[in-house]
């Protein structure tokens, strides 16, 4: 069975990550943009990270250019847009694309074990979030529109399986 620590990821610092760094761990695994509507969600990721990334669970930030462009500049750009603005702290990964023949792997797993309404696999926009329970397996999948903030008690939930 595929979990999350059989995929690899290039950091936004450009080394590889073997997200198995991440085992047992409850995750959140977001594709995020510097220059969308709902990049102010990075503030409420951020404090989900803070308040229970010492219980076992971490936010992963995976920057996507596909929605509007709305992620246009470099890894460096976009680590030191996401440091000076929101102070994210929480893992942040190189660019990927999230849909496509060019979707980097982890997400054509998330979108295949969480699919959206209707059944569609496509992720609809930025802010996309996948949650994730200590054994790599998706649990839910959000909408953009769903605010960090809404998650804390599905997070407690997933945390208290231990």
């Amino acid at each position: 069975m595929t979990t999350i620590t059989d995929f690899t990821a290039r950091a936004i610092d450009g080394r590889e990550v073997p997200l198995r760094e991440f085992d047992g761990k409850v995750l959140l695994v977001v594709n995020t943009a510097s220059k969308c509507g709902f990049t102010p969600q990075y503030e409420g990721l951020e404090a989900l990270h803070r308040k229970y990334g010492p219980n076992g669970f971490a936010v992963l930030g995976f920057p996507c250019n596909q929605f509007g462009a709305q992620e246009p500049g470099d890894e460096a750009e976009i680590a030191n847009f996401c440091k000076l603005t929101y102070d994210v702290d929480f893992p942040m990964f190189a660019k990927v694309d999230v849909n496509g023949d060019t979707a980097h792997p982890l997400f054509k797993w998330l979108k295949k074990a969480a699919p959206g309404l209707l059944g569609s696999e496509a992720i609809k926009w930025n802010f996309t979030k996948f949650l994730i329970d200590r054994r790599g397996q998706v649990q839910e999948r959000f909408a953009p529109t769903t605010k960090p903030e809404a998650l804390g008690s599905e997070i407690e939930k997933l945390l208290a399986k231990g």
